[in-house]
C-alpha cells in the first residue's frame, strides 16, 4: 500500500508556471524515522560556491544520489551521484506513482538552521531538459518556501513546507519563475528536502 491514501493536491493558479503541493504525503511517523536516517547516514557535504567573484561556503549541506553515475552541475559546482540506498529508492518510488515519472537523480538538501538557506535560483541546468519536473519532499522543520515571477512584479509566491510535504513544478515553471528558501531569525530545527530531477 502506498503512503498516500489518496489526497488531491493544492493547486496554484499562477502564470507560466504548473506548481502543485500534497501537503499529507507523508505521515508524521514516516516523517520522523525517515529524517533520523536520512541525517545520520547520508555522506553529507559542505561544497564552496563562487557568487559575483566570491568564495564562500555553501550555507547548507547536499548529497547526490542517482543513476549510472551521472554528475550534477549547478553554480560552477560538480556533483558526482551517490548509488541508490534502498530508502531512497521507496521515496523516488512513491513518488514516482503520484508524479507519473521516472526520477533518475536526488539532490538531497540539510539546512542546519535558520541561518542555512538557498538563495534565488531556477532549476533550469540544461542537462535537466527543457520543461523539467522536479519534485521537492520536505522532512524536519517547516521552511517557506518563496517563488517570484521573472518578468510579472506581481506575481509571487509563499508556500509553507511542512513536513511531508511534497511540491511539484513542472512545466515551462523553471523558465519564468525563481524560487529560495531564505534565511530566518526565528529558531527552527534542521530541515532535509529530497529534490527529485530526472538528468537527460
Amino acid at each position: 500500500m502506498s503512503l498516500f491514501d489518496f489526497q488531491e493536491p493544492i493547486v496554484f493558479a499562477v502564470p507560466d508556471a504548473e506548481i502543485m503541493l500534497f501537503p499529507n504525503f507523508l505521515g508524521q511517523e514516516q516523517v520522523v524515522d525517515f529524517f533520523q536516517k536520512l541525517q545520520s547516514e547520508i555522506p553529507w557535504q559542505q561544497d564552496s560556491i563562487t557568487v559575483y567573484g566570491k568564495t564562500h561556503a555553501q550555507p547548507r549541506l547536499t548529497a547526490l544520489f542517482g543513476n549510472e553515475g551521472k554528475p550534477y552541475a549547478y553554480s560552477n559546482i560538480v556533483m558526482q551521484p551517490h548509488p541508490w540506498t534502498p530508502l531512497l529508492t521507496f521515496l523516488k518510488e512513491e513518488i514516482e506513482a503520484v508524479c507519473e515519472e521516472r526520477f533518475t537523480t536526488v539532490l538531497l538538501n540539510l539546512y542546519r538552521n535558520g541561518q542555512d538557506s538557498n538563495g534565488w535560483h531556477a532549476d533550469n541546468e540544461k542537462e535537466l531538459g527543457r520543461n523539467p519536473v522536479i519534485a521537492s519532499l520536505s522532512l524536519g522543520a517547516e521552511r517557506m518556501f518563496h517563488l517570484q515571477h521573472n518578468t510579472l512584479k506581481d506575481a509571487k509566491l509563499k508556500i509553507n513546507l511542512t513536513p511531508g510535504s511534497l511540491l511539484v513544478m513542472k512545466g515551462t515553471t523553471q523558465h519564468f519563475w525563481k524560487h529560495q528558501i531564505p534565511k530566518t531569525a526565528k529558531p527552527v530545527g534542521p530541515r532535509i528536502n529530497l529534490t527529485f530531477r530526472i538528468l537527460k
